[in-house]
């Protein structure tokens, strides 16, 4: 694995630290519509027979598991993360499911990727982009693993379009979100959260970014009001 910069490891060491309440959380926080999203996510892939899709920042493998219910027996995943304590608790997860003969789980960073060119026919990264540090070399990565014609899929918190629906949006996420994740496991964790969603590119500046790596017919779908959005980009042939 490459070696991580400072604020790497920053976001790594503190997905550790919390990775037991982490799937908790994420049902509390988002009062369960998380799990309708990562589904959309999945349907916007395009797997053959017997094809291999990669779930980035996989963390605990909801997206991962989710693949695996969404597809047939042959088609092979890969869960990939950088953090240990989140792959840990994702493989008790995945030995549990009907789909731990399927999916693998790899320890690796998204700008420096272990795999062979062209080989996935998918990829998947569910509110993990905004944990790469260098997103541009994350992107590269994606287009260089992908088969022509894969898709990759990423789904990541967004701003409201609606001025009264991003105003309650804000208050929330800026105010009573970190209150709630301090409550149950630990506060700076949340307070990262809201940071880096408003630090991140908004979503036509994103979409330039993945078609500066590589891919076209970039395409975003907002759920839920905006709160978050699905960018769908399909790798040149």
């Amino acid at each position: 694995m490459n070696k991580l910069t400072d604020k790497g490891r920053g976001i790594r060491d503190m997905f550790d630290k919390i990775a037991p309440r982490y799937d908790l959380l994420n049902r509390v926080l988002s009062l369960g519509i998380d799990k309708r999203w990562r589904r959309f996510a999945v349907r916007q892939l395009t797997v053959p027979k017997d094809g291999r899709v990669l779930d980035i920042a996989t963390g605990t493998g909801d997206v991962a598991l989710e693949v695996g219910r969404q597809t047939g027996p042959d088609v092979k995943i890969v869960g990939s993360d950088f953090t240990q304590g989140m792959l840990a608790l994702g493989r008790d997860k995945i030995d549990a499911s009907p789909y731990r003969d399927r999916i693998v789980l790899v320890n690796a960073p998204c700008e420096a990727m272990p795999h062979p060119n062209g080989i996935f026919d998918g990829i998947t990264i569910a509110f993990g982009i905004r944990n790469v540090v260098d997103r541009q070399k994350g992107l590269c990565e994606m287009v260089r693993v992908l088969k022509p014609g894969g898709r990759a899929v990423i789904l990541e918190f967004a701003t409201p379009r609606n001025s009264f629906f991003r105003a309650v949006y804000h208050f929330y996420f800026l105010k009573v979100l970190p209150w709630l994740g301090g409550l149950i496991s630990q506060r700076s964790a949340y307070q990262y959260l809201p940071d880096s969603v408003l630090e991140f590119p908004d979503r036509d500046t994103f979409k330039k970014m993945m078609e500066q790596a590589g891919f076209v017919d970039v395409r975003v779908h907002d759920l839920t009001g905006g709160i978050a959005a699905v960018h769908v980009g399909t790798c040149v042939d």
